[in-house]
């Protein structure tokens, strides 16, 4: 990751810089930017909203040309090119159409193409917009290609915040919530085009070093009273005390040159520019979405295996329910986990019910599964009577809000032969030509206890219904949805649906549970998805691995937040299933520290990794049986202890919380994988730079080494002394170079995630 340094910038309105060229009427060339090796801080200023731009007025017809400042030219067409050319600004997917997506806080990537005409130098400025257009904060750019004119710079929307929808808090930082907006301002670098010729004059003793060195006491003078700089009163006197030593021909020109080639005035070259022809592009929209949109800890467990036991009379299995379902909640809080997800809690359907392991009759004392959604009882809107009342699920979320968790509720829009939509509803379900209902299938799976929706005859009737049940229960206290297999439905149903909910809720979030092509992974990101679960539990290679973790965490994910869940009741891969313990370790964390947003499906730290032979998920699956499990051995497994470090590591690292921020790091050993996440001062609220450094062995049977290349300057680090890390799982101390030796065995470490110490 390149490393850039931050500028303190006005984003004052381009009339303004015309007014101050009319009344400086001294001249700047472009010039590559001096840039420090220091990063500094982003600066939020009050400035004008977007605006027409204007023309700068003539100038006297006696000015030397080499003083006319470049004009800021009027843009009366979005095809119209400014002084200084825009192009390709990023994140901008679609033509614009869909914005980007951050999270409240969340540090990102910006870059455009920036350049002019000649050998004139340019430079590039950031500024985000807030909803009502006014310009929030500046960030200037760097030149990274400038064979390519390449421009980049790290930003931020707001500040991380861990307030939660029904705190008090939550208020202000909704407010900051919605459609912003991204726009890069290139413009001409006046100094450091004069500073660049009038440094080879002076030195070359040059015939025309008086006119060079006059032409930067103008310049300078300029600099000092514009506007659009943003210079207080001391740095106004120090800009214009250069400038009279710069016109002092009592000097020498090495002594006059010397007042504006300094760190006091590259200093301010950095902080406060001359901005000559101050050029806007496009607008690029950002949708700025609330605190876990982006960062989060995901849990998940079955409601009725919470507190469930075996009666010792009857041998049989009593579930539990939603009120013993509570220990549920204290366990992902006390691991660290920040949402919990229910699978779905409605009653379950008796015709066609499936038995354990997914056969084709159950028996008198099978549950089914909970995706089999209606009975007589009722459907959508109604609690399985065996796991208790509404009024038992208000309680639940009662005491997950105490302990600071989100509720997030399973949604399977498809029903039961018994649902009350099969009689209420029959259109929204598709016939056979014999009359009957055709049950869901996904060839070679096959489910004869659902009824898929058919959306061809009613989709708006639909559409209000799943509307009225998703405000039914955000009512109930749910402030987040997973979506079961939402592409199996229209993406243009799923855009309705979320921005009607969210229109009145927009604190609600969204995780599409859909394995399918990338197209319509994309698609479904586009029509209001917040998360998305994805494909890292099949990549298990290093290979596989390192191009994942660069999809995952790259402009792509400007639309898609993949979450990576090492199981869930649907998948148990081979990997997970081979490796035991240390594999289980190895996935948790490859989950957590490779992607912002993680999850982990309960008994992972019981290992339970039995697959059902020919399928790559659980035998005895949860989802058609209840579990009775003995929590006290989790202690045996080590596995509950590593995921509450690997949460804990989370919280206290601002490198975890952005999907832009990683960088895969070479190394030697076909098995050993590392990668750095490395987050600037200016964003992390600590005012201190946070490196996470991972290093993992992928071998969960064999002992591995290899040497970890770490490009120091890119991730911020001094090139000229050791790097102090510190194991955040096990408290050892290193320090590291350029190359590096490690070494992981499964019996031991299977991983480092280290910290640098600043």
């Amino acid at each position: 990751m390149t490393e850039t340094s931050s500028t303190q910038v006005t984003s004052a309105a381009a009339e303004t810089a015309a007014e101050e060229a009319e009344k400086n009427s001294s001249t700047t060339r472009k010039g590559a930017t001096r840039r420090r090796a220091k990063s500094a801080s982003t600066t939020t200023r009050k400035a004008a909203g977007t605006r027409k731009r204007r023309s700068t007025k003539a100038v006297p017809a006696d000015t030397p040309d080499a003083l006319i400042p470049a004009p800021v030219l009027e843009i009366t067409d979005p095809s119209q090119f400014g002084r200084i050319n825009v192009l390709d600004v990023t994140p901008n997917e679609e033509c614009g159409v869909y914005p980007a997506r951050v999270e409240l806080g969340e540090q990102f990537t910006v870059t455009a193409q920036v350049f002019i005409e000649g050998r004139a130098k340019v430079g590039a400025t950031a500024v985000l917009h807030t909803p009502r257009g006014r310009a929030a904060a500046s960030r200037t750019m760097t030149c990274v290609n400038p064979g390519l004119d390449r421009w980049t710079c790290e930003m931020q929307v707001g500040e991380h915040s861990d307030v939660l929808p029904w705190e008090d808090g939550f208020a202000a930082v909704k407010r900051q919530l919605g459609n912003w907006s991204l726009v890069v301002e290139g413009w001409e670098d006046s100094f450091a085009t004069w500073l660049h010729d009038a440094k080879i004059k002076v030195k070359v003793h040059d015939s025309d070093v008086e006119n060079a060195l006059d032409e930067g006491a103008e310049l300078l003078g300029r600099w000092a009273k514009t506007r659009d700089a943003g210079l207080n009163a001391d740095q106004k006197k120090v800009l214009q005390a250069a400038s009279e030593t710069l016109a002092n021909k009592e000097l020498t020109p090495v002594e006059r040159l010397a007042a504006a080639d300094n760190d006091e005035i590259a200093a301010l070259h950095d902080s406060n520019p001359l901005r000559d022809g101050v050029s806007p592009s496009r607008p690029v929209k950002l949708l700025v979405q609330r605190p876990k949109s982006s960062f989060a800890a995901w849990y998940q467990f079955f409601p009725r295996s919470e507190g469930a036991y075996v009666d010792q009379e009857t041998g049989k299995i009593v579930q539990g329910t939603l009120r013993t379902s509570v220990s549920g909640l204290e366990r992902a809080k006390a691991e660290g986990f920040d949402i919990v997800y229910l699978p779905p809690i409605f009653p379950i359907g008796v015709t066609n019910r499936k038995g354990r392991n997914n056969t084709l009759v159950a028996g008198p004392d099978d549950p089914g599964s909970p995706f089999g959604i209606g009975s007589t009882e009722g459907g959508h809107d109604t609690v399985d009577p065996l796991l208790g009342t509404m009024d038992d699920f208000k309680a639940l979320v009662a005491k997950a809000h105490e302990l600071g968790l989100e509720i997030a509720l399973d949604f399977a829009l498809q029903c039961s032969p018994d649902h009350p939509w099969v009689k209420e509803h029959p259109n929204w379900f598709r016939h056979k030509p014999d009359g009957t209902i055709a049950f869901a299938e996904n060839p070679p799976k096959k489910y004869q206890d659902i009824y898929p929706i058919d959306f061809n005859a009613d989709m708006e009737g639909i559409e209000k219904e799943v509307v009225r049940l998703m405000n039914l229960w955000i009512d109930a206290g749910v402030t987040v949805f997973r979506v079961d297999n939402p592409h199996t439905k229209p993406v243009r149903f799923w855009q309705d649906v979320i921005a009607t909910v969210t229109k009145k809720h927009p604190e609600v979030l969204f995780l599409a549970e859909a394995f399918t092509r990338p197209g319509m992974m994309r698609a479904l990101s586009y029509a209001g998805f917040t998360q998305s679960h994805c494909y890292f539990p099949w990549r298990n290679t290093k290979e596989e691995l390192e191009e994942y973790l660069g999809e995952t965490n790259s402009d792509d994910a400007f639309y898609q937040h993949n979450t990576f869940w090492p199981t869930t009741p649907d998948i148990l891969t081979a990997y997970v299933r081979d490796n035991g313990i240390a594999g289980h370790a190895v996935r948790a964390v490859l989950a957590s520290m490779g992607s912002p947003s993680w999850g982990i499906y309960n008994g992972f730290e019981l290992i339970e990794n039995r697959q059902r032979p020919g399928f790559e998920e659980q035998i005895d699956n949860e989802k058609y049986e209840i579990k009775v499990r003995d929590w006290s051995k989790a202690d045996e497994y080590g596995i509950a202890e590593m995921l509450t470090s690997l949460n804990r590591i989370r919280r206290e690292h601002p490198a975890t919380r952005s999907y832009h921020n990683l960088t895969v790091l070479r190394s030697s050993d076909p098995n050993i994988l590392a990668f750095a996440r490395h987050t600037p001062a200016e964003f992390t609220g600590t005012g201190k730079p946070d490196t996470l450094i991972v290093v993992v062995n992928l071998d969960g049977h064999n002992a591995h080494q290899s040497l970890i290349h770490l490009e120091l300057g890119d991730l911020g680090l001094p090139t000229d002394q050791g790097v102090a890390l510190k194991d955040e799982l096990t408290g050892r101390e290193f320090t590291w170079g350029w190359d590096n030796f490690v070494s992981l065995a499964p019996w031991a470490d299977v991983a480092h995630v280290l910290s640098v110490q600043y």
